[in-house]
C-alpha cells in the first residue's frame, strides 16, 4: 500500500510540473515542462547521491578517518543484508542525518558533525539503521527525485512570476495574468504538500523496519528525542537555502519562514510513541527507561 500510494504522489507531483508548464505557456509550455521533468528525472537518477551530498558539502570518511562510524554502518547493512554503502559525514552543528543513492549498490548515508556529538553509540546505530531502511526499500531514490522536480517547480514559479511581473508575453497563457500568479503562488504549495505526504509514508516504515534491522527500537527513539531538540536550537543554513531537500532528513531540518508552516515529517512525539510500542512488543524496557540499560 505504501508503494501504491508513494506512486501515485510522485505521478500527482509530476502532474503539477506539467499543470505549471501549460500554465505559463499553454500545450507548448506543457511540452517543455514534461520534457524537462523527464530530463530532470533522468539526471535525478543517476546523478541524485552527487548532487545532494554536494549541496551540504559532505565529505565521504572510511575506515581510518571515521573507523567507529563505518564499523556500525557495515554491521547494520550486514544485519539489513545491504551492500554496503558510501559514507558521508557534514561538517554541520545541527544533529542529523539523511540517506541517498538509486539503488542499494549506490547508496550512501550521510551524519552530521552534530548528530556523531550528541547522540550514544546506540543511538547512532538506531539512525543509521533508520536510514539503511530508506535505501533497502528504494525510497532514496523516490525522495530525492520529488526533492528535484520539487525544486524545478519552485523555478518554474520564479520564472513564471517574473514574466508576469514584467510584462512578459502571457498569449501562449491560457489563463493570462491570473494563470501566472495562480501557479506562481499555488504550485510550489501544492509540491511541498505532496513532498509532505512522501515523507511522512515512508518515516513510519523506515522507523519500523530500522528498528528491526537494529533490534532495538528504544535506540531510535531515544535518538529522535535527542535531535528533535538539537534541530529547534540550531540552525541548518544549507537546509533553509534548499528547502526542497528537507523531507530526506531524519528530522525536519528547516527553521521559521514559508517552509516552517509545512511539517514534511510526522510529529516525533507519535514516531515514538510506535516505537515504544514496537518495543513492547519485542519485550524490551519501557520507554522512559534508558534504551542502553
Amino acid at each position: 500500500m505504501n508503494t501504491l500510494r508513494t506512486g501515485v504522489l510522485m505521478a500527482a507531483m509530476t502532474g503539477l510540473f506539467l499543470a505549471a508548464g501549460y500554465l505559463i505557456g499553454g500545450q507548448t509550455g506543457m511540452v517543455i515542462a514534461f520534457l524537462f521533468a523527464a530530463g530532470s528525472n533522468l539526471f535525478a537518477y543517476w546523478n541524485s547521491d552527487k548532487v545532494v551530498l554536494s549541496m551540504y558539502g559532505a565529505r565521504p570518511v572510511d575506515a581510518q578517518s571515521a573507523p567507529d562510524l563505518v564499523h556500525i554502518v557495515g554491521q547494520l547493512a550486514w544485519a539489513a543484508e545491504l551492500p554496503m554503502p558510501k559514507v558521508y559525514v557534514v561538517d554541520e552543528a545541527q544533529p542529523n542525518a539523511f540517506a541517498t543513492g538509486r539503488n542499494p549498490e549506490h547508496a550512501a548515508v550521510c551524519v552530521t558533525t552534530g548528530l556523531l556529538n550528541v547522540v550514544s553509540t546506540e543511538e547512532l546505530a538506531g539512525v543509521l539503521a533508520h536510514e539503511l531502511s530508506h535505501i533497502k526499500h528504494r525510497d532514496t531514490l523516490t525522495m530525492t527525485i520529488t526533492a528535484t522536480v520539487a525544486g524545478a517547480i519552485s523555478m518554474l514559479a520564479n520564472f513564471a512570476l517574473f514574466l508576469g511581473g514584467f510584462g512578459g508575453n502571457n498569449r501562449n497563457n491560457p489563463l493570462g495574468i491570473v494563470g501566472v500568479v495562480l501557479m506562481s503562488v499555488l504550485a510550489p504549495v501544492a509540491a511541498m504538500l505532496v513532498q509532505m505526504a512522501i515523507s511522512r509514508t515512508r518515516e513510519f516504515e523506515a522507523d519500523r523496519a530500522g528498528a528491526e534491522i537494529s533490534g532495538r527500537p528504544l535506540w531510535l527513539a531515544s535518538a529522535l528525542s535527542r535531535i528533535e531538540a538539537g534541530a529547534e536550537r540550531i540552525e541548518n543554513v544549507a537546509a533553509d537555502a534548499h528547502p526542497a531537500t528537507a523531507h530526506m532528513f531524519i528530522i525536519n531540518p528547516l527553521h521559521g519562514g514559508f517552509s516552517g508552516l509545512f511539517a514534511s515529517h510526522p510529529s516525533t512525539e507519535e514516531r515514538i510513541a510506535l516505537l515504544n510500542a514496537s518495543a513492547a512488543e519485542m519485550g524490551q524496557a519501557a520507554a522512559n527507561k534508558s534504551p542502553l540499560a
